[in-house]
């Protein structure tokens, strides 16, 4: 694995664990309907966090590219997300900003 990938692949497993928590907690919030879309951009963010992490991993030619849409991805999640008072969902945010920034980084 490519040392520059580091960073950016801890970013993303970070990353995809702390949308996978916001999810599940906002499914046990009082008015789950208003978190409905929260809780769709943190299981798509989660998923291509994870999937980025493993194309760095490999040093897949399509790594840059992948590294570009979860930029794009956990930008929109940390987003949404920071709109949200509960504690799990400014954690969420502050981990897909990090992220967003670090894989904008790769995708460079």
């Amino acid at each position: 694995m490519l040392d520059e990938y580091k960073k950016c692949i801890e970013a993303c497993y970070l990353c995809a664990a702390a949308c996978d928590n916001c999810a599940a907690s906002c499914l046990e919030e009082e008015n789950v309907e208003m978190m409905r879309k929260c809780i769709k951009l943190d299981m798509e963010c989660a998923n291509v966090c994870r999937l980025a992490a493993q194309f760095m991993a490999l040093n897949s030619e399509s790594a840059q590219e992948l590294c570009r849409l979860c930029a794009d991805i956990c930008q929109k999640c940390g987003d949404e997300c920071a709109m949200h008072e509960h504690d799990h969902c400014q954690d969420c945010s502050r981990a897909c900003h990090h992220c967003a920034e670090q894989c904008r980084k790769m995708a460079a």
